[in-house]
């Protein structure tokens, strides 16, 4: 009897740590290749959601907003803000990224459930970082950036290209609605 729950617990313990492991697993899609070189406090700040793949933790959000600091630790502060327009109020998602490779790589993991994390991919960027194309660890996930609330049309149409050679499906994105006026 002492035997069979010593190997309960064991396997137990075991799928324990697999689930942990592969749930902090961070992938990129094949075929999409982080930018490299990464800096990373040129990244750092506001940033506008011109597009996104809809999920159901930003569904129905609009004037949605991610700003990115560095915290004492070394992590990355992720603070996510859209405002709901179907309950008419704010949500804000406070989070931390780490870099998933080497820190001269796009390839960074996020995190908004304790040990949990997922990809986050930058996959294109412009010199300036003022345009980003994000991939998530799938083709499930992804987003546009830029720091305005705005996007030029070549850079759109650029990364839209990226996106749809990589396998995403474009048409399905959510194009988000900045109008300031909850703001």
């Amino acid at each position: 009897m002492v035997k069979i729950h010593k190997v309960h617990v064991a396997l137990l313990a075991g799928a324990g740590l697999l689930m942990l492991s592969t749930a902090t697993a961070v992938t990129i899609p094949k075929g999409a290749v982080a930018v490299r070189p990464f800096y990373v406090d040129k990244f750092l700040g506001k940033w506008y959601e011109i597009a996104r793949l809809d999920y159901k933790y930003e569904e129905d959000l609009n004037n949605v907003t991610a700003t990115y600091s560095l915290r004492k630790d070394g992590a990355i502060r992720v603070d996510n803000r859209g405002y709901d327009y179907t309950k008419n109020k704010w949500k804000e998602s406070i989070g931390k990224a780490k870099f998933a490779r080497e820190e001269d790589m796009g390839r960074l993991k996020v995190s908004f459930f304790g040990p949990f994390y997922a990809g986050y991919n930058v996959i294109a960027i412009d010199r300036e970082y003022k345009y980003a194309l994000i991939a998530g660890n799938n083709l499930k996930y992804m987003w546009i950036l830029s720091r305005e609330t705005t996007i030029p049309d070549h850079v759109k149409e650029s990364y839209l290209a990226k996106a749809r050679e990589i396998g995403y499906d474009t048409d399905a994105l959510v194009w988000c609605e900045h109008d300031g006026d909850q703001e």
